[in-house]
């Protein structure tokens, strides 16, 4: 099982709510992949190779992909998926973008606003405006998720994982 998490930077700097989702990833268990995609984000890989737990950070750096807009991002997502059990992302503006594309496009449910992970198939979140919370259980062949990182303390960084390029410039126009 290999877990993708897309990472949130400003293509400069990693933000913190990477360190979080890969903490949530942790929880699932398995091997755990960072996505930077961006424009001159070297910084921000260099950053994502060091959090702990991860084992392979994964580089598009590419024009069209500055300011993280969904359909190239969906895209991008979509040409790595196959080697992917679990696709994750914060539960912000561009995971909350992005996410819902990347789940239609795999014809999967999404599971929005995760706060806690039971197993690698079952996830507990908010519901009733946090007035409530729900276990829900996947039974798709991939889960793909926003996780709360306000629930998930940030990973260590420790890591020494692996730069890899991706050459994929996938443009939606």
């Amino acid at each position: 099982m290999t877990i993708l998490v897309l990472a949130e930077h400003d293509n400069a700097h990693l933000k913190a709510d990477t360190a979080k989702v890969v903490a949530a990833a942790s929880a699932i268990g398995g091997d755990i992949h960072v996505l930077v995609a961006g424009h001159q984000c070297v910084e921000a890989a260099k950053a994502a190779q060091s959090l702990a737990g991860v084992t392979k950070v994964l580089v598009a750096d590419a024009a069209v992909y500055a300011n993280h807009l969904a359909e190239n991002l969906g895209k991008l997502i979509i040409s790595l998926s196959a080697d992917y059990s679990h696709i994750l992302s914060a539960a912000s503006s561009v995971g909350k973008d992005t996410l819902p594309r990347v789940a239609a496009l795999l014809d999967v449910a999404q599971i929005s606003e995760v706060i806690a992970v039971a197993s690698a198939d079952t996830f507990i979140r908010p519901i009733y405006a946090g007035n409530a919370l729900a276990t829900v259980q996947s039974l798709d062949d991939k889960k793909v998720m926003t996780v709360r990182s306000t629930a998930f303390d940030a990973v260590a960084s420790t890591g020494s994982a692996e730069l890899v390029s991706v050459d994929n410039a996938l443009d939606a126009r």
